[in-house]
């Protein structure tokens, strides 16, 4: 990269720079991070925790996004004193320096420019995520386990923290089904891009003739809803099952009837949870678990009716793959909706999947 080459990427990022301040709206936000600090002030404000915690995250959102941003500003600022200093002085190490900023401060542009497109109803909400293996036994299974370690190593990388609400083992290997709440600014608006069929092909360990198989698995979306989030669900139409939880044992587990299945009967929608001790909690977070996933059918709902007036034709089941995942002849992960490719599996596998999360989040915008 010669120094013309690095003042072409400055006066780009300057652009995007002046574009994120028009999108942000920095007063409309200022004034609102000031009415929730006095609402944090106010007398009672703990009386209701869950109310108090929403404000306080909001309150914190806010404070992160502005604080990102005027920190961007100002490395922006630094770097284009750098260009100069380095125009005037011609020195080899400062010009290393300044390149070597340049590409990080990219990377943390795009991430900036990533986190404003995540601006729908529900995206800044926690993700309730589903992996479901498709016909194939102990092969799908294994599949599904790889897919919940790649889903839980991406999160720990952002920070979130993942709790395990339902899971049930293979006989063999693998999972048969597995639940997880992901916690963390954002979940929902990235793993929104994860939802669809997995395809994996690959030399199966499991074949002892060391034959190809092709293996899938459902990933399946959804934004935590809140409890005060008004979905009309009617008693009559929900059938309760207990039975016991599922898991290595121990002082709780196992021994009594405390894993909760709901059944909404006008939709056939099932959730199941097991993760807590007491069958009352197991039932709180189910229905949490269902409202979500009404909520979700009614999005789709939508989405479809959208397609129609349209005339668009979307596939949706087992054929519509999102993404494949190639382990044998060769190596590569492409995400069919996008065509980004990646050929280092691995990496892929230990939970780098922001180049596909980005390609999508930005098709959907455009």
């Amino acid at each position: 990269m010669e120094l013309a080459d690095i003042k072409n990427e400055l006066d780009k990022i300057a652009v995007r720079v002046e574009d994120f301040r028009g999108s942000l709206d920095l007063e409309t936000k200022e004034e609102r991070l000031k009415e929730l600090e006095q609402v944090m002030t106010e007398p009672g404000f703990w009386d209701d925790q869950n109310k108090a915690q929403t404000v306080i995250n909001e309150s914190n959102q806010l404070k992160e996004l502005t604080t990102s941003f005027n920190n961007m500003e100002s490395r922006y600022e630094d770097m284009e004193v750098s260009y100069e200093l380095v125009k005037e002085e011609n020195d080899q190490e400062l010009f290393d320096d300044l390149q070597a900023e340049l590409q990080s401060f990219l990377k943390d542009v795009n991430a900036f420019e990533l986190q404003l497109l995540l601006s729908e109803a529900y995206d800044a909400k926690n993700a309730i995520l589903e992996l479901h293996p498709g016909a194939g036994g102990t092969e799908s299974q294994d599949w599904a386990s790889m897919l919940l370690r790649m889903y839980q190593r991406w999160a720990e990388d952002k920070g979130f923290k993942v709790e395990t609400i339902d899971y049930l083992p293979g006989e063999e290997a693998g999972v048969k089904s597995v639940t997880l709440l992901i916690k963390g600014h954002n979940a929902y608006g990235y793993l929104k891009a994860e939802k669809g069929v997995h395809r994996l092909v690959r030399i199966s360990p499991f074949d002892s003739s060391g034959r190809r198989h092709t293996s899938f698995v459902s990933c399946d979306v959804t934004p935590e809803m809140d409890d005060d989030v008004d979905i009309d669900i009617r008693q009559e139409d929900i059938k309760i099952d207990t039975y016991r939880a599922s898991g290595a044992g121990g002082q709780h587990i196992n021994k009594t009837d405390s894993a909760i299945r709901l059944t909404h009967l006008p939709t056939n929608i099932v959730v199941t949870c097991q993760n807590e001790r007491s069958q009352i909690k197991n039932r709180e977070a189910a229905m949490k678990m269902l409202k979500s996933k009404l909520y979700q059918l009614e999005i789709e709902k939508q989405q479809q009716e959208l397609a129609e007036i349209r005339g668009e034709q979307k596939e949706i089941g087992w054929g519509s793959q999102i993404r494949s995942y190639v382990f044998h002849p060769y190596s590569m992960v492409k995400d069919h909706r996008t065509n980004r490719e990646i050929g280092n599996t691995q990496a892929v596998m230990d939970g780098e999947l922001d180049p596909f999360i980005d390609a999508y989040l930005r098709l959907q915008i455009k």
